[in-house]
């Protein structure tokens, strides 16, 4: 049947030649396949084009992407990084640009180069946070350093041995450390000849600041104290005398401690005060400086209210909350976070502290913060966080893997009398300890952020951010 079709079909197209050479007129059938086979031409000839066109892009493509493969050592080619380079520390080429840097902050002392050593990492570390940091107290910075010809400043060196063994711990109490450590620095600084001040200076700081960090990794706080310090010794005027320089610098430093720290607290507690009432269950978490100060003018102020001191293992650092706590007269609990969700439900309200305010609104705070936010928020309890503003940031982080610090894994070990399981932990390669430091908060379980501006909701940190650099 096929066959019989084709045939006739090639017969009329025969016949219609033949009555084209002859002369003669077409028929309407005729004229109508005429049309019909031109069409089919059209469409034919338009599928061959679409096709050699896909295969020519292609042909384009694979071109392109060859010559964007890097075929010579010459070509480089951007790369995204994955995380920022101070914190990759499972990349080789990464710290050997530390250690290149480290060698750059060396000054020469008696015909000798003194630099400051790279600290070496602590035991096996967990996959997920191989390229943080994680340093032992047990052999701290200090011990490889020859304090007579070091070129770092001895009350640096002794900050950073209390950084290193945590005798100076929270935000405020480094930042306010730091800034004073930098005040002796400047007090004993004399400018060489033929330099200027406001340059000399900066680069004298460089290496104590990388001391520092080797130390222990610098917070928010501490990062912002620094630029605020950078930024006025800049603005010094090339004609202004030292020692008028120096005293400026000072008084920028002293400024900074009682507007940002001190004065800070006190309006933040003025403003907290107001949502303590009567017989008020309040729950806190660890030691915070700020929440303590607060709690102790509400009770200066005849507030009748009962506080829950949460803890955790290992600092435990509620233990000092709560002996201060204790000695100021405030009835008060103890419990651990494993207990939260059990004494939640006669809580009236949470107020908790800060490591740094981020730029997208999570709330950076001690490990376990989150937790009790979450908790807290599956109870309806209203979570209340007190923050300065210099404390804010502007980096953006959502979880507590890229970013975060290591502590000593062993303040794990629980030590009592006999030996422990974990006793020699690091004999065995394929164990791990891991002591976060810190996590983020979703700004869902927060409620308000209590500032030295006001209240105001965690989103409005940009706002806060532009406000402060037109100020500056």
């Amino acid at each position: 049947m096929a066959d019989s079709g084709g045939t006739d079909e090639h017969d009329k197209k025969d016949d219609v030649e033949r009555s084209k050479s002859e002369g003669k007129e077409l028929t309407k059938e005729e004229k109508q396949r005429l049309r019909k086979e031109k069409k089919q031409q059209k469409k034919h000839k338009e599928k061959k084009d679409d096709k050699a066109s896909q295969e020519s892009g292609k042909e384009n493509k694979s071109a392109s992407s060859a010559a964007a493969a890097p075929q010579l050592p010459t070509q480089t080619v951007k790369v995204v990084k994955r995380l920022p380079e101070h914190i990759q520390v499972d990349n080789p080429e990464v710290l050997k640009k530390l250690a290149k840097k480290l060698e750059r902050q060396q000054t020469p002392v008696h015909g000798a180069t003194i630099k400051i050593p790279l600290r070496s990492d602590y035991g096996y570390k967990v996959s997920l946070f191989s390229h943080l940091h994680q340093y032992s107290r047990k052999a701290p910075l200090t011990q490889q350093l020859s304090i007579p010809s070091t070129v770092i400043h001895p009350a640096v060196v002794r900050l950073g041995l209390q950084y290193s063994q945590g005798i100076v711990a929270g935000s405020n109490a480094r930042s306010v450390a730091l800034l004073h450590a930098f005040k002796q620095v400047i007090r004993d600084y004399t400018t060489p000849p033929n330099e200027e001040l406001s340059r000399d200076l900066v680069n004298k700081l460089k290496p104590y600041i990388s001391f520092l960090n080797q130390c222990r990794p610098l917070s928010a706080s501490m990062g912002n104290a620094i630029k605020f310090v950078k930024k006025e010794i800049s603005n010094i005027p090339t004609q202004c005398k030292e020692e008028e320089a120096k005293s400026k610098i000072l008084n920028c430093i002293e400024w900074y401690i009682n507007d940002k720290i001190i004065l800070a607290a006190k309006a933040i507690a003025a403003s907290a005060i107001e949502k303590i009432s009567d017989e008020d269950v309040i729950l806190v978490y660890g030691c915070s400086s700020l929440v303590n100060h607060i709690l102790f003018e509400a009770f200066e102020k005849r507030r009748k209210f009962r506080v829950i001191v949460v803890d955790s293992r290992p600092r435990l650092e509620g233990r000092e909350a709560l002996r201060r706590l204790v000695q100021r007269g405030i009835s008060c609990t103890y419990v651990l976070i494993s207990a939260v969700s059990y004494i939640l439900p006669e809580v009236s309200k949470v107020f908790l502290g800060a490591h740094a305010l981020l730029a997208n609104g999570y709330v950076m705070s001690r490990v376990g913060t989150s937790q009790i936010a979450l908790v807290a928020k599956a109870f309806n309890v209203p979570v209340l966080v007190c923050c300065e503003t210099y404390k804010f940031c502007e980096r953006v982080q959502t979880d507590s893997f890229v970013s975060n610090e290591l502590d000593d894994p062993d303040d794990l070990i629980v030590t009592r009398k006999g030996k422990t399981h974990l006793e020699n932990w690091q004999e065995v390669p394929s164990l791990g300890l891991l002591n976060l430091v810190y996590d983020v908060t979703p700004p869902d379980f927060v409620d308000l952020v209590i500032t030295e501006l006001g209240m105001i909701p965690c989103t409005s940190v940009p706002v806060v951010l532009r406000v402060k650099n037109v100020d500056q």
